[in-house]
């Protein structure tokens, strides 16, 4: 199981880098292994803010359909428009190109419920 250090992670099985004040999220190799062949990313391409806790899209793949929560509130600066063609790369590269959205942080203290790469492992039982 991949769980890179540099992330980091929510209990909803989303991670997220920090570079500066952009977070950028997508999902961890663990929820793209319990999702199985993910088949279709829906983010509404209009999207624009994004609030903590409400789900920003849905990622459905063979077995399932599971909702994309936000990991913080914020302004949307990029959505990966190459999963509308290819959703697959969430399966094969989901820490890279299978990222989801970059989204300006509103409020830096909502940072501090994330985990790191050693808390998210505690949590996945790895």
């Amino acid at each position: 199981m991949n769980i890179p250090q540099q992330f980091k992670y929510t209990k909803e099985h989303e991670w997220i880098l920090i570079e500066g004040n952009i977070g950028t999220i997508g999902v961890t190799d663990y929820a793209q292994g319990e999702l199985g062949d993910v088949v279709f990313v829906d983010i509404d391409p209009s999207l624009s803010e994004i609030t903590k806790g409400e789900s920003i899209g849905t990622i459905e793949a063979v077995k399932t359909v599971s909702d994309i929560f936000a990991p913080f509130s914020g302004k949307v600066v990029e959505i990966n428009e190459g999963l509308k063609d290819s959703p697959e790369i969430v399966n094969t590269d989901p820490y890279g190109n299978g990222w989801m959205l970059k989204v300006e942080i509103g409020d830096q203290s909502e940072l501090s419920d994330l985990l790191d790469a050693a808390g998210y492992q505690s949590l996945i039982g790895q």
